[in-house]
């Protein structure tokens, strides 16, 4: 039996996931998910945060530029792997707005 998608309103900004849309909150992406792909997402969201926190850390030694490209590669690896499944799981309007941004393009 497949699950049933529920809402979930993305923050990319600041790698959040909501369930309901708060009001507080700038989001500005509406998707479509079960719990296993809301899963996927939050793993990539987990990876892209690693990542970006060994590119912070890299870029503060000196002579590391090999280690930091490839940092820099993972990071956004995992950023084009989050707006693909925001893309996939997105309705009309979120679908539409990442077309525009021309990320998946690339």
């Amino acid at each position: 039996m497949e699950q049933a998608k529920k809402p979930y309103y993305i923050d990319i900004e600041n790698a959040q996931v909501y369930p309901v849309p708060d009001e507080a909150a700038d989001w500005q992406f509406k998707i479509f998910a079960t719990d296993k792909e809301i899963a996927k997402l939050a793993d990539y969201i987990r990876q892209n945060y690693d990542a970006d926190m060994k590119t912070f850390e890299l870029a503060h030694v000196p002579l590391a530029e090999d280690k930091e490209e490839t940092q820099n590669h993972k990071y956004d690896a995992t950023m084009e792997g989050i707006y693909r499944i925001i893309y996939e799981l997105g309705d009309d309007e979120t679908r539409r707005n990442i077309a525009e941004l021309g990320i998946l393009n690339r």
